[in-house]
């Protein structure tokens, strides 16, 4: 039977109603601007298409991304642009473009994991991902922000610098904390252009970006913070210092550039999105002056079970053999036993005795080293089955720190 909708890649004449109407299934308008920056990062070979005639219905796409996981920096297809129009949904559109997609990833032998910032949290997990990182939406109250004495502030200065000053700085400081930082992903020249987008538009009424960096007495940028100070219109208790994003190489300039931050002028409250495990709570007399509350961030899909687990490294030596369910794609069901041991591990197909069974969706949410097996198995989506084995896997999977995933229009919300 002819496939009604069918799927193919978009042609270059394709791209503006394409991406024109995928963004209409959010509720938003793109500019020539930004339809121009739009198409430059856009690989039109990655996209999938759903036409009803020669109308575009449907849509998504990958980007080609490199993803910090524990012990590696891993290939990753960072999908974007995920929409069907309204016109044309629960008509399984979303469904084949997602199976495509996936299929074209495996057969081509491509990336081994993909991952996405889902703008709806229950759509994804039928296709086999899983929540791998959480943020902490951190609402800070300014005049509470006091610093336990004792605190090493070290001997560096904080500059104001414009974009144009500070953006390659900046680069280079987040390729080499993004390298060692699970969840960081890799940023070419397009990323960062929509990082440091600035359009009045797009500031929900704060101010332009201010750019805060930490040199050392050296002259080594160490740290750096982006962020905006929305005004309060009933006056002035509500202005809000909205940091965008920060990062350093030492703790010292982590302080340093929090201080910074904490001493701006007629600001009431301090907002940022972290890591769960922020070290701020713990730098302040009073942890309460940090108000934290959880969302989930980037879900993570193993294309190829294999591949992907042999590509990280675990907290400890492990054998052990997982049964697999994967129904979405079913390449990868099976048995499979991962051997690890001194950052090194091999991932094969056996016919052993399971020691854990789980479906595909619970890999990708532990993948990155933050969501527990032993929390998932509490929740009755892990069954061990060879006693011990749980909390062996549970230890052999997790990471140093809480995996954080920082933004950047990596991969687009769409």
């Amino acid at each position: 039977m002819t496939d009604p909708y069918p799927l193919r890649p978009v042609a270059e004449g394709e791209f503006e109603t394409w991406a024109r109407m995928v963004a209409d299934t959010y509720g938003g308008d793109l500019s020539d601007e930004q339809l121009v920056h739009e198409r430059a990062s856009t690989e039109l070979h990655r996209t999938v298409g759903a036409f009803d005639g020669p109308a575009p219905v449907g849509g998504t796409a990958a980007h080609t991304r490199v993803l910090t996981v524990p012990g590696a920096l891993l290939p990753v297809a960072g999908v974007t642009w995920v929409g069907v129009t309204p016109t044309h949904r629960r008509r399984g559109i979303l469904t084949s473009m997602m199976r495509r997609q996936l299929t074209d990833l495996h057969t081509s032998g491509a990336e081994p994991i993909a991952a996405l910032r889902p703008s709806e949290a229950a759509i994804y997990g039928r296709f086999g991902y899983g929540p791998a990182t959480q943020g902490a939406r951190l609402r800070c109250e300014k005049r509470a922000l006091r610093f336990r004495p004792g605190t090493e502030f070290g001997d560096g200065t904080i500059r104001l610098l414009g974009r144009d000053q500070a953006r390659p700085q900046i680069e280079k400081l987040y390729d080499l904390v993004r390298t060692g930082t699970v969840g960081w992903p890799g940023r070419n020249a397009n990323s960062w252009d929509s990082r440091l987008t600035d359009r009045p538009e797009e500031r929900g009424g704060a101010s332009a970006f201010r750019f805060a960096l930490h040199h050392e007495t050296d002259g080594r940028t160490t740290g750096y913070a982006l962020y905006r100070i929305k005004q309060d219109a009933s006056g002035g208790a509500g202005n809000a210092l909205q940091v965008v994003e920060l990062a350093t190489t030492s703790r010292q300039a982590y302080a340093t550039l929090w201080r910074f931050l904490a001493g701006v002028d007629l600001i009431s409250w301090i907002e940022y999105e972290g890591a769960v495990d922020e070290p701020l709570p713990h730098l302040l007399t009073d942890p309460r002056a940090v108000r934290s509350a959880p969302v989930d961030r980037l879900w993570v899909r193993l294309v190829d079970v294999d591949r992907a687990l042999a590509a990280r490294s675990y907290a400890g030596a492990l054998d052990l053999v997982l049964d697999v369910e994967d129904a979405f794609c079913p390449w990868n069901t099976g048995r499979y036993r991962l051997e690890a041991d001194q950052g090194t591990a091999v991932c094969a197909r056996t016919h052993a005795p399971a020691d854990l069974r789980l479906s595909v969706a619970e890999l990708g949410a532990a993948f990155l080293g933050g969501t527990t097996l032993a929390s998932l198995a509490a929740a009755g989506l892990v069954q061990e089955l060879r006693p011990g084995a749980l909390s062996r896997a549970t230890v052999a999977f997790r990471a140093d720190r809480e995996p954080y995933y920082p933004g950047g229009w990596a991969f687009p919300a769409y």
